[in-house]
């Protein structure tokens, strides 16, 4: 069995050459090099929702993840929502997968249980014929080096502020749970470059929805109302906020309209209300 020791590198000006090729001719999700190489961001979900490099797939190797896996992770794990990626993968329709954490010099200085080398493993088993490749100095020298490749999160600080008490109490807001208390009512967090959690409050807001480029809303409240209909796309899910009700019978259908939201393209936004 090949080491992780014996991983092959890649320089960053080699991916960059890669990615600007595509700048030409298009590229898609996770592929560089006219869909022949894969990107994969081992680094946590949170890490990959500030700063990625575009087009990267991030991998899911949390805690839980590791625990059922008990040291070897599968595919599935690791790519659960991408199908056509495995598929691919096992078929090996990839020329080469290029892998990065944060900020990793040398294949040799990876831990055995780091998340790359897991990764690396589950590749190694279901991908055999494919190329594998660390990129060196991972995304902190890559985006530091080649900026324009890279995608970061919006700043916060372009969010209207929350209303001040006198002008919240004008503020025809038509339902009890968009009337939440100021206190901890900042902006929607961005929690993937195209998906918001906010609040009822944040959905009666046209300008801090407008400030972050929403253009969909995904309703789950029981009793907040579609305020700007005709303005931005909305979907209801009625869920009643309380400890009885059964959210998980409405997972599926939440899933499959933000999946759909997100196929649109990185101009369609969704924002989360309830």
């Amino acid at each position: 069995m090949v080491t992780v020791e014996e991983l092959r590198e890649m320089d960053c000006s080699v991916l960059k050459r890669l990615m600007n090729r595509d700048e030409n001719g298009g590229g898609a999700l996770g592929l560089v090099s006219g869909g022949k190489c894969l990107l994969l961001d081992c680094r946590p979900f949170l890490a990959h929702s500030a700063g990625y490099i575009r087009g990267s797939v991030n991998v899911r190797c949390n805690t839980i993840v590791r625990r059922r896996a008990k040291g070897s992770v599968s595919l599935e794990q690791i790519l659960p929502a991408e199908e056509e990626v495995r598929a691919r993968l096992r078929s090996g329709l990839y020329s080469a997968v290029i892998v990065y954490d944060e900020r990793s010099p040398r294949a040799e200085s990876l831990r055995e249980d780091s998340t790359v080398s897991l990764v690396v493993q589950a590749l190694r088993r279901n991908a055999e014929r494919t190329d594998i490749c660390l990129l060196k100095g991972g995304y902190e020298r890559f985006s530091s080096e080649y900026p324009e490749f890279c995608s970061k999160t919006k700043a916060l600080a372009a969010i209207p502020p929350a209303v001040p008490p006198s002008t919240a109490e004008s503020l025809d807001l038509g339902c009890g749970s968009c009337g939440t208390p100021l206190h901890d009512q900042g902006g929607p967090v961005e929690i993937l470059p195209f998906l918001y959690l906010g609040s009822a409050y944040h959905a009666a807001r046209r300008d801090m929805l407008d400030a972050l480029g929403i253009t969909a809303l995904l309703n789950v409240s029981s009793d907040c109302p579609n305020h700007f209909e005709g303005h931005y796309q909305y979907k209801c899910i009625p869920v009643e906020d309380n400890h009885k009700a059964d959210i998980s019978s409405w997972f599926m259908e939440a899933i499959e309209y933000i999946g759909r939201l997100a196929r649109l393209g990185a101009g369609s936004e969704a924002g989360w209300a309830g």
